[in-house]
């Protein structure tokens, strides 16, 4: 742990929890409220003790001034009362040996196999941005032929955001592009020096859901689940999401789409021929 000036990740994770601090009430943590407090949420001295740490140090670690240990981040998730996906983008600010990157757009011969055998069961392969590198037929006929959009366009959060029809394929679209928000938020909170991430960070700030919930720092985390899409030649689809991080290739990762009945893995296979 030491000190010194203020970084990028810091000044991030310093306003996620002051942001968590001012939305508890005394009462939530157990303590006497006040006719004299003059702003909303927890002093930073009632966080500082609930944590077992010093008012200074937790001062310092919202204002981004210090780098600290991963006992001391979960303490502090624990005095803000943080649900798991807060408590996980908290504990992703301790820092750890980065792997070793590989050039941009490239894909493994293997990787590439494995998402044609896939098929008709629509995969992808997806880079740290959300880019999507590689993908199957199933896939193409399920959401668009993402060869016949533009490069920076061939990304989940654009499709989800960006592209008119995925509000009418996605049964469920809003509580699933906040969870996706909410993990790009995470994972884009990390690398404010990265122009890739602020790149479609601008882009999708040009809407307004998207806007709004980004200015919540709302934040998730990636759980499997079955989403409902409503195609508009297969009809009513259920597919499991299965999302696996390639060992051999830090920071890409495969996610497949499997099929939760029998009627969707019916409709899949004549949806793709």
């Amino acid at each position: 742990m030491n000190g010194g000036g203020l970084n990028g990740p810091g000044r991030e994770l310093g306003a996620f929890l002051r942001s968590r601090r001012e939305r508890l009430a005394p009462a939530d943590v157990g303590l006497p409220g006040s006719p004299r407090r003059r702003t909303p949420g927890l002093r930073r001295g009632e966080v500082a003790e609930l944590a077992g740490i010093s008012s200074s140090w937790y001062a310092w670690l919202e204002q981004g001034r210090v780098r600290t240990s991963e006992q001391v981040l979960r303490s502090v998730a624990r005095a803000l009362r943080l649900a798991p996906d807060e408590t996980a983008h908290v504990m992703s600010f301790v820092e750890r040996t980065a792997p070793a990157e590989q050039p941009p757009g490239w894909v493994s011969r293997n990787l590439l196999s494995l998402v044609e055998s896939l098929a008709p069961n629509p995969a992808v392969v997806l880079d740290p941005h959300w880019d999507l590198l590689a993908w199957n037929p199933g896939y193409t006929a399920l959401l668009t032929d993402l060869a016949r959009l533009a490069p920076k366009q061939r990304n989940l959060l654009w499709l989800v955001f960006r592209w008119p029809p995925a509000r009418a394929l996605l049964a469920s679209w809003e509580p699933e592009a906040r969870s996706l928000l909410g993990q790009f938020r995470a994972k884009a909170a990390r690398h404010p020096e990265d122009s890739r991430y602020a790149e479609i960070t601008e882009e999708l700030l040009a809407d307004p859901d998207a806007a709004r919930w980004y200015g919540r720092r709302e934040t998730s985390a990636f759980h499997p689940a079955v989403r409902h899409f409503r195609h508009p030649v297969a009809g009513d689809l259920r597919l499991r999401y299965v999302k696996l991080a390639a060992v051999d290739e830090p920071g890409h990762h495969l996610l497949a789409y499997l099929p939760d009945d029998r009627a969707t893995e019916k409709a899949l296979k004549v949806l793709v021929g």
